[in-house]
This record gives structure tokens, sequence and C-alpha cells, in this order.
């Protein structure tokens, strides 16, 4: 029995023979290939998600309406980034292409493009959302004691959404060629600032105002600065380098038709996909807020587990993305077929650890961020949801990251609309609303809509037509 599961997780148990069109690396060297892009990547994604997360347990010092008001911000936030993170799934899909082609310039054309249509975009996105953040804040679900704080962290965050934008689109690119050491290292270091300053302004230490949710976003907002000078800095061209992507003000900064119909035709499909990812996610947030200040806490503490959690699914399916689109660019289905399946071997053996740990230590775990009794009992038990999630959300995002590396943007983002922006609001109202399940009714719509979207997404993948996708 044991003998059989191991042989699932060998090289040769991953693509049929008939499909095999060169030579393949060996099982360790596969999963080797793999680590290497998708570990500095985890730790990346885990970093930013445990400075939110401390972000939350400082704020927390300031009381539970604190914790609800700087969980209120999370998804008005979001809904403004989606667009951006649209467009950075075509610029990294299609750097990997152009990496895999050994079309260097082309993949530098790429970024240009993408940051100079981000730079736009974001400015203006910026001044609309500042102008109508109050609004926002009412439409989240916020209450009389919480929309003041709300509103001050929102508008503060919102005011760097461009050099915030930008950062995101250097480090797709830099993803894209499988360099996720230098973003790993950017976000460190920009981490670092941000939970100094985090000290510094939310307490009021060493001499400094103590400002509370408000410091918590400048806290923010003066790491995202920092984060874009490193980027910055990463891709000058050095004298004697022989790095792949490089960024001058010498280079032609016009926009290139051809490559800006590329961005948008693979990152079109993924815009929508984005928008109707955040509708969704807003209106299920906006559900949850409507049970009150202390269910809602106890929501977001659970929310900030799962995603930590998803820094892990995520970092393996960047690695997927890159791979994939690598490989397809190199006229290697198979080896884009063999990476796709060895990043989901190792997505399984992540979320069956997590789901473990998240079951066993969930009091301890809870207490980081409260320790009002009922608002720890409910938390708890929604760690128990959030364990279930593993499974089904490691291996979900893994296989969308995959079919995304191939340009199969179209699928994915009709899965997600239909999953995330029509089952589970409805299943998620109906939950709470009409059979009176709170929270618990909330999170099951959750589970179900992810079995949906991994059951989809896994049948696409399994069909091999994506590898046939021209970007």
């Amino acid at each position: 029995m044991f003998a059989r599961l191991l042989r699932l997780f060998k090289v040769e148990s991953m693509i049929k023979p008939d499909l095999v069109q060169g030579e393949l690396p060996t099982t360790k060297q596969a999963y080797k290939d793999v680590l290497q892009i998708a570990l500095p990547s985890i730790m990346e994604l885990v970093l930013i998600s445990l400075i939110n997360s401390m972000d939350t347990m400082m704020v927390g010092t300031c009381g539970d309406a604190a914790i609800a008001a700087v969980g209120l911000v999370g998804q008005p936030r979001m809904l403004l980034m989606a667009l951006f993170f649209a467009l950075n799934i075509g610029v990294t899909a299609l750097v990997a292409r152009r990496k895999g082609e050994g079309r260097q310039n082309d993949a530098n054309l790429v970024m240009r493009n993408a940051l100079v249509i981000i730079l736009i975009l974001s400015v203006v996105i910026m001044l609309v959302a500042i102008q109508f953040s109050k609004d926002l804040m009412w439409l989240a679900g916020a209450k009389e004691d919480t929309i003041e704080q709300a509103n001050i962290y929102f508008c503060i965050l919102t005011a760097v959404l461009p050099v915030n934008a930008m950062t995101l689109c250097i480090n797709a690119a830099l993803r894209g060629i499988g360099n996720t050491r230098t973003t790993l290292k950017v976000n460190l270091t920009s981490n670092i600032v941000n939970i100094i300053f985090n000290y510094l302004l939310i307490g009021g230490n060493l001499g400094f105002p103590r400002l509370g949710v408000t410091g918590a976003a400048i806290a923010t907002a003066i790491g995202i600065v920092f984060g874009f000078f490193l980027c910055i800095i990463a891709i000058i061209p050095h004298k004697g380098s022989d790095q792949f992507l490089k960024l001058s003000r010498h280079d032609n900064w016009k926009l290139d038709k051809t490559t800006v119909k590329s961005i948008f035709s693979v990152g079109g499909n993924a815009m929508i996909e984005q928008a109707a990812l955040r509708f969704g996610f807003f209106t299920y947030a906006r559900i949850c807020a409507g049970l009150g200040t202390d269910p809602f806490a106890a929501h977001q503490i659970a929310c900030q587990f799962l995603n930590l959690t998803f820094s892990f699914a995520d970092g393996i399916g960047v690695a997927g993305t890159s791979l994939v689109g690598q490989n397809l660019g190199k006229k290697r289905p198979d080896l884009s077929m063999l990476y796709g399946r060895v990043s989901q071997r190792m997505a399984i053996i992540v979320s069956m650890t997590l789901f473990s740990l998240l079951i066993i230590f969930r009091y301890q775990l809870v207490g980081l961020y409260t320790q009002t009794p009922h608002v720890v009992e409910m938390a708890a038990m929604l760690m128990i949801m959030v364990a279930i999630f593993q499974p089904l959300q490691t291996s979900s995002v893994v296989i969308s990251g995959c079919l995304r590396g191939a340009g199969d943007t179209k699928f994915v983002a009709m899965v997600m609309i239909m999953c995330v922006s029509i089952i589970r609001p409805i299943l998620a109202y109906s939950s709470v609303y009409l059979l009176n399940l709170g929270l618990m009714g909330a999170w099951s719509a959750s589970i179900i809509d992810m079995t949906i979207r991994l059951t989809c997404v896994n049948k696409r993948f399994n069909s091999g037509k994506w590898t046939s996708i021209k970007v």
C-alpha cells in the first residue's frame, strides 16, 4: 500500500510514455527544480502574511473594534488591486514564455509596457478611491464604532497604491523568469521596515506618538515605498551582470501595440476573473460583517490563518506558473505537464501538514490575537473549517497557477466567476440569514465553492488542452 502511494510521487507515474518528447528529469531533479522557485516564493508570501498578521495582533491591543476596522479594509483594498493582479498574471505568463523562447528584449519590453500601463491606471484609481473612501467603508459593512478608523487606514494605504502596484508588477516579471530569490530579499527587507514602524507608531514607543490603527497604516505605507525602491535597484543593469530583466531610463518607454495587446490578451480574462473574485469576496465579507463586531473579529482572525496558509499554495503555484510557461516556450509540453503534476504532489504534502497543525494548535493560535472568551471560542471553531479548507485550497491554487502559466486564463476566469461570484455569496447568504447558521454556515459555503473549483480546474489540467494555447 505504502509502496503504491510512494509511486504516485515519482516522475514515471506523472506522464504517459506516449506523451514524452525528450529526456525527462529524475524524480529528485524535478522536485528540486520546483523547490528552487517555490521555496523563496513561499518564504516571501509567508512573510507578507505574517506581517499582516502582526499588524492585526498589534492593532488588537487597541481592542476588538480595531481588529474589525482593519479587517473591513481588506476586501475594498483588494477590489482596487484586482486590475493590477490581473495584468500581472499576464506579465508573469508572457515573461516566462519569452524566457523559454530566449527572447530577452521582448521580455523586458513586456515589463516596461506593463509598468507604464499600471502607473497611469493606478493614479486614476487612487484619486477616485480616496474621494469615495467613506462610502466604500459603509458598503463593506462598517459600523459606528469602526467607520472612522477603517476610513483612515484605507485612505493611507490607497495613497501609496501606484507605488504598490508597480512593485507587484516588477515582482511578477521576476517570478516569470523564476527569480523568486530577489523578490524574497526585497519583501523580507521591506517587511522588517514595516515591523519596526509598527512597533514605533502603533503603541507609541521610543518617543513616537501612539497612533493605533493610523500608525499601522503609516508603517505599512513606509514598508511599501521602501520595497519599491529595492525592486528598482534589483532590475537596474549592473556592470558585468548577465541579469535577464533590466530597466534603464535610456530604454524605449513608448507603448508597443503588439506587446500591449499580448498583455491584455492574457491578462484580460484574468482581469474579468479578478473583478469577479473581488466582488465575490467583498460580498462574502459584507455578509460576515453583518453578524456583528465580535463575530466579524473572529472571522478576521480565522482569515489571517487562511491567508497565511494560502501563501504556501501560492508559492508552489508560482513555481508551476513559471515552469509551465518556460517549457511551453521551449516546445516541451510534456515537461510542462510533468512540472505541473510535481507541483500538485507537493501541494498535497504541504496541505496535509497544515491541516494537522491547524487542528492541534487552534486555541493557541487564536490566543495570539485575542483573549476575549467568546471571540476565542468562535474563532477556534472556524479554525477547524480553515483546516478542512487546506487540501482543497492548496491543490486548486496550484493547478490554477499552472493553467495561467500556459495562458489558459479564460477557463480559470470562468470557473472563478461561477464559484466565487455566484455560488459562494448565494450559499453564504442563505446559510447565514435564511438558515441562521451564522459563521459556520458562511464558511461551509466557502468549502463547497472550493470543492467545485478544484474539480473543474483538475479536469481541465488533465485534459491537456492548455498545451496548445498561443501567447
